[in-house]
């Protein structure tokens, strides 16, 4: 696992987790932004009414209504991004990784306004009848490159397990195991069973639940953040402040957090930014192209509402309750991954300043430290002479060695920092977490006490079903595509038994092989829209003549 792990982090590191992917990405956000005149500002509140079918007209084509289309293509982003990927950001890179969060979420509105509009635009009909669209449309129809037509469905189709299976349904059955013991097998399998039911049906069946999911999901969600946030009141101004503050400073040591630098919050911010609300990647135009609309730009309005929805008040909601509750820097027990967990040659303590220098250069990449090789001793689960354990970018504490529930005795062997013999042993102790566990942790420190937990723990569950349930859509009108209508019902069965597979899998490759997926989706995307810019402007110049035409009373934005 560690190996593939490895090579997985290292095509990450070249593709999605690279500053030239994160530089990519912005820079269109950005180029957008300016060249439509900031859409995401000027045009919110029309947004809103064409959500509510002002713009429709009778005898509109589509499978849904812009209501569905939303909460469908929200369903798909509103889900472990929100939830663990906040944690996760914040863990990487401290408080200034949310300021990024954020900024990609204003610039991927405009993002995602105009990868629905071109989509939206050039979608066809599958010969079952039902609506089929996309990038990949517009790269065939308009672009007329079949090949970067195809590398993108196939990418969508390997997104929809590293994106919308694998970490949502890995979320869920972490977190329902650490709040109820409930086996991770066992969540997988109902889940699993649960999901197939719904696929199947298509997306009027997917547009049904989600429709539904949505709304019910993010009030609970709002309610139990509001809870913790209010509770620890005296912490909200210095959270905001450590917010806005560290962007250009980098994030100072507090507790066994041991910093995070301006580059890495910066990368880290925007990468799980964009696994949040997806601006970019794609994915929520093939939910969208299947809206009933006669103009393609209207159908991008009501996207444009997604990123801000999801992330700008979704993720700072998150964000908030984790810096305000202080989880973030605490160390708590915990099983240790193995993805996580390496062993340093020599011994550093947290509690002296210049170790603690010494290891923030080292997790920063600055510096190397040499990393234990050979064997350990263990004696009644206790390490003898243990050198410093680093899991969860933390000094360890407290670490017992176990198998079966029992005390440990025996060697356990060690190459370049990593553990060579499992013998199903287990390594607990204490030291930071991440991810959905400490969202988990941090929905406890609020008046609802230890019941805060469940708030998470259905909100995750809700959160990430729905995405896995929207995410299969995506990859269906990709195998359609490629394979036309046949190929349909093999990917769904594919999906489904992935998805129970991931329930039980690691966490920190799953999240790694998402990173990659996205990369995969997005670049394609964005050389797609950015080629289209010129068309892109003058639909949205046809889009408010006839909007003026219809509602002459109303005021229209200019430019």
């Amino acid at each position: 696992m560690n190996k593939v792990n490895d090579i997985l982090s290292l095509i990450d590191g070249h593709i999605g987790g690279s500053q030239w992917f994160v530089f990519l990405l912005l820079g269109t956000g950005i180029f957008f932004t300016i060249y439509l005149k900031f859409p995401q500002f000027r045009y919110l509140k029309h947004s809103v009414r064409i959500v509510r079918g002002k713009f429709d007209k009778e005898g509109d084509k589509g499978d849904t209504s812009h209501f569905q289309a939303l909460t469908t293509a929200l369903s798909g982003t509103v889900g472990t991004g929100n939830i663990a990927g906040v944690a996760l950001a914040i863990h990487l890179g401290g408080p200034a990784a949310l300021f990024w969060m954020l900024v990609t979420a204003a610039v991927g509105m405009t993002t995602k306004f105009v990868e629905v509009t071109l989509s939206h635009k050039y979608r066809e009909t599958a010969s079952d009848g039902s609506i089929a669209g996309g990038p990949m449309y517009y790269m065939k129809n308009r672009l007329n490159m079949k090949w970067l037509a195809g590398i993108f469905a196939v990418a969508t189709v390997l997104s929809s397990f590293g994106t919308g299976s694998l970490p949502q349904i890995n979320s869920i059955s972490n977190s329902l195991f650490q709040t109820f013991g409930i086996n991770h097998i066992l969540t997988g399998a109902v889940l699993a069973i649960l999901l197939g039911l719904v696929i199947i049906g298509g997306i009027k069946r997917i547009a049904k639940v989600t429709s539904t999911l949505v709304p019910l999901m993010a009030a609970i969600y709002f309610i139990g953040a509001m809870a913790v946030i209010l509770y620890n009141y005296e912490n909200i101004i210095p959270s905001i402040m450590a917010i806005i503050g560290q962007v250009f400073t980098g994030s100072a040591a507090v507790g066994g957090f041991l910093g995070g630098s301006i580059a890495f919050a910066f990368n880290r911010g925007v990468n799980r930014g964009l696994f949040s609300n997806e601006a970019g990647q794609g994915s929520a135009p093939i939910a969208h192209a299947a809206a009933r609309a006669h103009e393609p730009v209207s159908e991008g309005l009501v996207a444009l509402l997604e990123p801000f929805i999801d992330t700008i008040i979704i993720c700072s909601l998150t964000g908030l309750v984790l810096l305000s509750s202080g989880v973030w820097t605490e160390k708590m027990e915990n099983q240790f991954q193995e993805a996580d967990l390496f062993v340093l040659t020599d011994t550093y303590s947290d509690k002296n300043e210049a170790d603690k220098e010494t290891l923030y250069n080292y997790l920063a990449g600055e510096t190397q430290l040499s990393q234990y090789t050979g064997d350990l001793m263990v004696v009644d689960g206790i390490i003898q002479d243990q050198p410093t354990v680093i899991h969860a970018r933390s000094v360890a504490e407290e670490v017992k060695v176990w198998v079966n529930k029992q005390a440990y005795n025996g060697e356990l062997v060690f190459s370049n920092g990593k553990l060579v013999n499992t013998n199903s042993v287990t390594l607990t102790g204490k030291s930071l977490m991440h991810s959905a566990p400490l969202t988990t942790i941090a929905f406890t420190r609020s008046w609802f006490g230890e019941y805060g937990k469940y708030i998470v723990s259905i909100g995750l569950l809700m959160f990430a079903f729905s995405t896995a349930i929207s995410w299969s859509y995506y990859g269906d009108r990709a195998i359609t595509y490629l394979f036309g209508v046949k190929g349909v019902v093999w990917f769904r069965l594919v999906y489904v038994v992935a998805f129970f597979f991931a329930s039980f899998a690691d966490t920190t490759i799953v999240w790694t092989l998402s990173g990659i997926t996205i990369a995969l989706m997005t670049i394609p995307n964005l050389f797609g829209i950015l080629s289209l810019s010129k068309e892109m402007k003058n639909e949205v110049k046809l889009f408010w003549e006839e909007y003026a035409r219809r509602f002459p009373g109303e005021k229209i934005p200019k430019g």
